[in-house]
């Protein structure tokens, strides 16, 4: 296959890039820089040169080939609901030519575990809580994405939980170590029993290639290798590591320690893979958030220095 990929050098779409490539699948990626391109056509792929804001590109790129995944996001906080807008915008232009193209031509795109209504067990078939604000702001681009099923596209939907990991940023991660440095501390909220689902992303990637290369027209899968790490179990592991005192925060005071980060520090997101296992064959072979927490806070304090 011939797979038209957005986001193709960021943390998980370069491991969705290496897999499919060593699949035996073309792929045309959307990168943004001068690096990109050079990353691109180092790894044996096609680059191409622009945004996702630029629909006529994405529409013809999407044209040209059998599948498109999409992980692409513009991530402006400051302005969230305009990223989601953008996110279903491109969405909508992919997924019509798609459409209008026939055959068996595929749409995955990407979407998060943190959607999903807080505290409970989610599974694939749990719709995003749209209660929250963020879940009512980037919940809509899964439906958007699901409606092409409808038309005749193998349209699916891979939800990545918020500690996406491996060598690198690792989704939560990131900003935790950053704080934790900042700080000098490693803290968490209360008796820290609220948890992250985690995976890593070279497992991610062998989802987004098994959706494109044989999901069910309106599918959903979850990227999770472990329901829930309690955030005690994250904050001692990465004091160890940094080697600076653990330390419990009370919840009030969320948003003055961690910062923006608040809202992920108190997140408590669980989910479940059994369906997606069961639906694509999927085993987990990357190392489980413990075992990668030492390179990722080794990786944090380089990107510090």
């Amino acid at each position: 296959m011939r797979i038209f990929v957005t986001g193709s050098t960021g943390f998980v779409g370069s491991a969705v890039v290496k897999e499919l490539l060593s699949a035996g699948h073309k792929v045309l990626g959307l990168t943004r820089s001068d690096a990109g391109i050079k990353q691109l056509e180092n790894q044996g792929a096609e680059a191409l040169h622009g945004t996702i804001e630029d629909l006529e590109l994405l529409k013809k790129a999407a044209s040209e080939c059998d599948a498109v995944i999409h992980l692409a996001f513009v991530h402006d906080f400051a302005d969230f609901a305009g990223s989601c807008a953008t996110d279903r915008a491109a969405i909508t232009a992919m997924g019509s030519v798609l459409a209008e193209a026939g055959g068996d031509r595929a749409l995955v795109i990407t979407s998060g575990t943190m959607l999903l209504p807080r505290g409970k067990l989610g599974d694939e078939d749990d719709a995003p809580d749209m209660t929250n604000p963020m879940s009512a702001a980037r919940g809509p681009s899964e439906q958007v994405c699901l409606d092409f099923a409808k038309q005749g596209v193998r349209a699916s939907v891979v939800r990545l939980p918020p500690t996406t990991h491996g060598l690198g940023f690792s989704g939560f991660m990131g900003p935790f170590v950053t704080v934790a440095l900042q700080k000098g501390v490693a803290a968490y909220l209360g008796e820290g029993e609220n948890r992250w689902c985690a995976g890593h992303r070279d497992d991610a990637a062998r989802i987004f290639r098994l959706a494109a290369e044989k999901a069910t027209p309106g599918s959903i899968f979850h990227a999770v290798g472990e329901e829930g790490v309690p955030t005690k179990e994250i904050a001692i592991a990465v004091g160890k590591q940094l080697d600076i005192p653990v330390v419990s925060i009370p919840p009030e005071k969320a948003e003055e320690h961690f910062g923006w980060f608040w809202f992920g520090a108190v997140a408590d997101n669980v989910a479940s893979s059994a369906k997606t296992r069961e639906r694509l064959g999927w085993t987990l072979e990357g190392a489980p958030l413990m075992e990668d927490i030492p390179a990722i806070v080794d990786f944090m304090k380089s990107q510090a220095a």
